[in-house]
């Protein structure tokens, strides 16, 4: 068993019952019925409901009527079925967060809007990397808010980080070519650059992003070698709208799920899935500075449905 299917099944009392409700809908559906065309559209509606989105919620519904279930099917054998989709959904998404060391630094870009939890991911991202035994740089690009500047310096003094940062009102692409200058010169192994929390629906703001992307890329035509977006599990279907945006703009090659600590609606992965297919590499779980672990796609898909706690509970 995994660290994250740990987390999860610690929380599923509360990641359950205040957002997905999946095993109970599914009880509540199924434990007196055939699964006709009723039972189908109100299957299809507690997916939704999740947050799955309605292209999974008919993908997962159609699977399971293909079956052909009897009217002795079990809740256990559904549940078993609904894990088993949303596993196979989710599998081409779950993938290893690997560096490139033919580049140093690594840069690695981070994007998101306000309030996603993107600074606090970058601190528990560098100390992940730095307790591997890596030199790591962090940049404080987000320079609209003095906050974020503190913040950030904060986090790299706790993971026992370099850091870089500038004056409130200060040139992010400028920061961004000091911060490689310097990391070059201190022999780093990752630089990680935080942005500035930017509205998805703001051209003038989101064009900062190009804007830093170009300076790089004068450095290393292949930097920032990965783009993390930051991504708020708690907004639902809205996060694809992100998603669709930062991936135009910044060539987003990952992403790192926050607020996954027992209210969010995570279903929203599964239509990322879907409709996207960028890598989840973190989720995070909390508020501590090891709070953040990998994407693990058995595990969730096991741990959303209730499944791996249906022995545990009386239904």
């Amino acid at each position: 068993m995994s660290k994250s299917f740990s987390w999860i099944q610690k929380k599923a009392k509360g990641f359950a019952s205040t957002s997905l409700k999946l095993k109970e809908g599914i009880v509540a559906v199924i434990s007196s019925k055939r699964l006709d065309d009723s039972v189908r559209d109100e299957l299809e509606d507690l997916l939704i409901r999740a947050d799955i989105g309605v292209e999974a919620a008919q993908e997962i519904v159609e699977d399971l009527v293909a079956k052909r279930y009897n009217k002795d099917v079990s809740i256990q054998c559904v549940l078993q079925d609904v894990s088993e989709k949303i596993y196979k959904i989710l599998m081409p998404i779950s993938k290893s967060f690997d560096l490139d060391f033919s580049h140093r630094p690594h840069v690695i870009l981070v994007v998101g809007v306000n309030g996603a939890g993107k600074t606090t991911a970058i601190g528990k991202l560098s100390k992940k990397m730095s307790d591997s035994g890596l030199k790591i740089m962090l940049a404080a690009g987000d320079t609209f808010r003095s906050a974020a500047i503190d913040q950030l310096k904060i986090w790299a003094d706790r993971t026992s980080s370099d850091f870089v940062g500038s004056e409130i009102g200060s040139d992010a692409a400028a920061l961004a070519y000091e911060a490689f200058k310097q990391a070059q010169a201190k022999n780093v192994d990752v630089l990680i650059i935080d942005t500035a929390g930017r509205l998805h629906n703001n051209s003038a703001l989101m064009a900062g992003i190009g804007k830093m992307i170009r300076v790089l890329k004068r450095l290393d035509p292949d930097a920032p070698h990965s783009v993390l977006q930051v991504l708020d599990a708690t907004v639902g279907q809205n996060a694809l709208r992100q998603v669709e945006i930062f991936q135009s703009v910044a060539g987003t090659t990952g992403l790192i799920m926050t607020k996954l600590d027992g209210t969010a609606r995570g279903g929203i992965l599964v239509s990322i899935a879907i409709k996207h297919k960028i890598p989840v590499y973190f989720l995070g779980t909390g508020e501590g500075v090891n709070d953040l672990e990998p994407f693990v796609a058995k595990d969730f898909s096991t741990a959303i449905t209730g499944y791996f706690d249906y022995n545990e509970e009386k239904i």
